[in-house]
């Protein structure tokens, strides 16, 4: 039987697919969105705020259009969770237990070989990489610059046990794309483009590759903010878009809840999942689980499940603290002036 939940859901993504002819705006939401207008940096992008699917406040800022393509920057490997969801559940991936190497025979007796992929999704592979350390082995600018990234991850050493230690860094998450092209034969992008963002009627997107074809799963996706909110949508009805199942509602729960906390080393966070966040905020004295997507800058996808709301965020204050803090604060002034009926 179905749930009532999941055709509310389903409707909801339906009016979603309509959303710029047939948009309700709250005006007090639409509000809230303008006084950003005065931000003093030229570099936020778009807000979308979806409510049961419905497109209830839209702006967009310096520039930016409904058809801009925003570097998501990292929130891209919550995207990458999303597809290796997918593997799983097309059984090309067993399960989160097996090892890099189970699927990329060539990395065996590399340290990276023996990471589960578990520990690759949730930043405890205890590879010696750290992305805020520009002289760790796997710094991300370090695999940018690899003319053979493969070689590069089979290279990087092992710093702690797998699975002992968050260690935030781009090349867990270039690994997890990794195993997805490997174990789906075909990259990453390809599995996007017919599993997910077809599904999900997203037609405008851009995500880049390295230098030997792989699909960079730890980012370089861009989007527009509209789609960046359907993905959120999707992801709010737990696999579920416009009465079709994307991804799991198993995989979905497992991404979104939190394994650890993180909050003595991410003033933005409280846990980490699959590559997506969580924090409870706490709104006009009611504590509101949301759990999130983040790049740099200020790239967010916001779920809601308690208010029935998607907010997507882009930005492109790249390697400015301010970004990450305004999209905090965009996200806390709409769920201020959005209470639970």
């Amino acid at each position: 039987m179905i749930s009532v939940k999941a055709v509310i859901i389903a409707v909801g993504a339906i009016v979603l697919c309509a959303a710029a002819s047939a948009a309700q705006i709250d005006p007090a939401l639409a509000k809230v969105l303008g006084t950003f207008d005065q931000d003093k940096h030229r570099d936020l992008r778009g807000v979308v705020v979806l409510r049961d699917g419905r497109l209830v406040a839209e702006r967009y800022y310096n520039g930016a259009t409904p058809a801009s393509l925003n570097d998501i920057r990292s929130a891209g490997k919550s995207v990458t969770s999303l597809l290796v969801g997918i593997a799983i559940d097309r059984g090309k991936i067993r399960a989160v237990d097996d090892s890099v190497a189970t699927y990329w025979p060539d990395s065996r007796g590399s340290a990276v070989g023996d990471v589960k992929m578990r520990d690759v999704l949730t930043m405890r592979s205890g590879l010696a990489a750290f992305d805020d350390d520009a002289a760790s082995p796997g710094n991300e600018d370090k695999l940018d610059a690899a003319a053979d990234p493969l070689a590069f991850l089979r290279s990087i050493p092992r710093a702690h046990p797998p699975g002992s230690r968050y260690n935030y860094n781009s090349l867990t998450a270039y690994a997890a794309g990794v195993v997805v092209a490997k174990a789906t034969g075909g990259t990453m992008a390809d599995l996007a483009k017919t599993a997910l963002f077809g599904p999900l009627d997203i037609r405008r997107w851009q995500w880049a590759s390295d230098a030997g074809g792989y699909t960079k799963g730890q980012g370089n996706l861009s989007l527009t903010t509209r789609d960046m909110a359907k993905i959120g949508e999707m992801v709010r009805g737990e696999g579920l878009y416009s009465g079709r199942r994307i991804v799991s509602a198993g995989w979905i729960r497992d991404s979104l809840a939190s394994k650890f906390s993180i909050s003595d080393s991410d003033p933005f966070a409280d846990g980490y999942g699959y590559f997506w966040y969580s924090k409870v905020h706490e709104i006009n004295g009611k504590a509101v689980p949301v759990s999130f997507a983040s790049g740099n800058g200020g790239n967010k996808i916001y779920v809601i499940p308690s208010r029935r709301m998607v907010v997507a965020i882009t930005s492109t204050a790249y390697g400015q603290g301010y970004g990450q803090r305004r999209s905090e604060a965009i996200l806390k002034a709409i769920l201020s002036t959005h209470e639970s009926p």
